[in-house]
């Protein structure tokens, strides 16, 4: 049993090793492909959206994503509110248009 389970942690340790690179390098591809997007005017910093919709969020954001759905580029922010409460705004990347807020 011991011998199985250090082969086991052992297996785990090497796909780190090798996989962690590859993770590292596909953030990297991300990063170059966003700076890409706002170079070409495709979608706007996440700071310009953020001092354009501030104000119209109900509270501090907490985290961020970006995604792409049906063609155009979405910023996700997750929100907490003064009370607690957790929601969710979809942006328009390019717009800078608050598609949706939604309780979660």
């Amino acid at each position: 049993m011991t011998l199985r389970f250090s082969f086991a942690a052992l297996a785990a340790a090497l796909v780190l090793v090798v996989l962690a690179p590859l993770a590292v390098r596909a953030d990297e591809h991300e990063r170059d492909e966003m700076r890409h997007l706002v170079e070409r005017g495709e979608i706007r910093t996440l700071s310009e959206i953020l001092s354009t919709i501030r104000a119209k969020l109900p509270g501090e954001v907490v985290g961020v994503e970006i995604e792409r759905k049906n063609g155009r580029w979405l910023y996700e922010f997750r929100v907490v509110d003064p009370q607690g409460r957790l929601f969710e705004a979809h942006v328009d990347a390019r717009s800078a248009a608050i598609e949706r807020i939604k309780e979660k």
